[in-house]
């Protein structure tokens, strides 16, 4: 099948936020115990008991931002069982995930290492739902208060003299659910009494994340936003961005589909592109100059729980790369309209990066595709269009369409990174690439990644880690450019243009 895609070099767009490639680990199932922290006296090789080899492995990928510690769980967590010595920390239970027991050993000090190791700016999400003000309050100046206050003090007696400089904070979790069950209005006035008192304390000014919608719901967005503004539409309260959640869900399970099904969650995925149209023409009713940053806290797959598995743990499958692939070059796309985005989640849980069993470390097809795409991360987007063949499909007895190619570029320097996703199950796509505004040229030093398996099915196991793992090739391109993309693929082209 032909395609045709034509890059605009000559006219570049805005900067893609590292902050776009971020990521989201939660006190569910084995995410964080038994996936990101194994203990210090564990057998597995650790760091302060973070596993070793997934911090190597989380380096391969630049990680801009870690989100943390929930999700739901955020809104029934008090940090303060989290610190000190971790023999006198307090066992909770984790009434959002099974009533599980959770020992605290992971705690906020563990998560700033954690951090820091992996080259992460730290995100926490704080409790709005069954907390107080006035502990969200003391956790920043805990973190951040470079001056001996009594919590300053405390954090240095636990460890850290120097403040943690913790600039993202979000003020609650899905405070349409089990962050409290609000209405918008009614968030909008907790929120506002929150911010009210989450100061810049040691110098490190705060970027407050306010709850936004479950998926698309713009109405939840305005009411939010009409209540917390004023007539002349300014905001008596600090409020620094707006995170919208999109969970693309699933068709079929997470390794047994039908060809319909592989469509059909692969054009949910293509949804996020409308999630944040329209949620930035909601949020510009009220904030037309855009001080207000648009972010997606949570996104990728939700397949059924598999069964024998701890909570929400899913396998990862080629499906699940081209949903990473299709969702981050929508948002290199729509740079200048969203500022962050996380996925669900790091380890073991949901779209995990990383599968853990016992000593055994699995990188899956999304974690690839996340190291394929890591040279987008701070480029200049460079606009794209894409003329692509229609793929169609059967859902609910109705027939959909899509298109089969979708893509995005940046660049930076004088390389130039281009991603391609081929939907199609069976077709290959000849992909022609017209570069306007670039200088004639008869070849080009160029590399080629890429992602695909015969079987649409396929993912890594603790028996065959690399079973799905991407192609690398240098080669020298002759002009005019053309590409083959084999069917179920994610490409990485890049191309010097010097």
């Amino acid at each position: 099948m032909p395609a045709r895609v034509t890059l605009h070099i000559d006219r570049p767009g805005p900067v893609i936020n590292r902050n776009l490639y971020g990521h989201f680990a939660e006190h569910l199932g084995a995410c964080v115990n038994d996936g990101l922290y194994v203990g210090e006296d564990s057998p597995i090789p650790n760091i302060g008991g973070l596993r070793s080899d997934l911090i190597e492995a989380f380096r391969r990928i630049d990680p801009p931002v870690l989100r943390w510690p929930g999700g739901c769980f955020a809104d029934d967590y008090h940090w303060r069982d989290g610190v000190g010595p971790r023999d006198r920390r307090p066992v909770t239970v984790n009434t959002w995930w099974g009533n599980s027991l959770e020992t605290n050993a992971f705690g906020t000090h563990e998560f700033i290492t954690l951090c820091r190791l992996i080259g992460a700016e730290p995100y926490l999400a704080g409790n709005l739902g069954s907390g107080t003000v006035a502990e969200m309050r003391d956790w920043v100046e805990y973190c951040n208060f470079d001056r001996p206050s009594t919590l300053a003090k405390l954090r240095a007696a636990n460890g850290s003299p120097m403040p943690f400089g913790v600039k993202y904070w979000g003020v609650g979790n899905e405070a349409w659910g089990c962050g409290g069950n609000f209405c918008p209005s009614d968030y909008a006035k907790e929120y506002r009494r929150y911010a009210t008192y989450l100061r810049d304390f040691g110098g490190t000014p705060l970027h407050l994340i306010a709850c936004g919608p479950d998926g698309n719901k713009p109405e939840w967005t305005r009411a939010f936003l009409k209540k917390l503004s004023t007539a002349d539409k300014r905001f008596n309260c600090r409020i620094h961005a707006l995170g919208a959640h999109y969970y693309c869900g699933t068709a079929g399970t997470a390794t047994e589909y039908s060809v319909d099904q592989w469509y059909e969650l692969l054009h949910r995925a293509a949804g996020v592109d409308q999630l944040l149209t329209d949620q930035r023409a909601a949020m510009d009713e009220f904030d037309p100059e855009r001080r207000i940053d648009l972010v997606l806290d949570e996104w990728g797959t939700w397949h059924p729980p598999t069964p024998g598995a701890s909570q929400l743990w899913q396998q990862n499958t080629v499906r699940d790369a081209l949903v990473a692939a299709i969702t981050l070059d929508t948002l290199n796309r729509r740079a200048d309209i969203v500022h962050m985005a996380n996925i669900a989640q790091a380890a073991n849980v949901l779209q995990a990066l990383f599968l853990t069993e016992g000593e055994k470390l699995v990188l899956t097809p999304t974690f690839h595709v996340f190291e394929m795409y890591k040279h987008h991360q701070g480029a200049r987007g460079v606009p794209i269009e894409v003329e692509s063949p229609v793929t169609s499909y059967v859902a609910g007895g109705e027939k959909r369409s899509f298109p089969t190619l979708a893509g995005s570029a940046s660049v930076k320097g004088s390389a130039l990174t281009l991603s391609l996703t081929n939907a199609h199950a069976r077709h290959s796509v000849e992909a022609s690439i017209a570069l306007a505004g670039a200088g004639p040229r008869t070849a080009y030093e160029s590399s080629v990644s890429t992602l695909t398996h015969d079987d649409l099915h396929a993912h890594n196991t603790f028996v065959a880690p690399t079973e799905l793992a991407p192609r690398h090739e240098r080669t020298t391109l002759p002009a005019p450019l053309r590409l083959a993309l084999g069917p179920a693929s994610v490409t990485v082209l890049r191309l010097s243009l010097s």
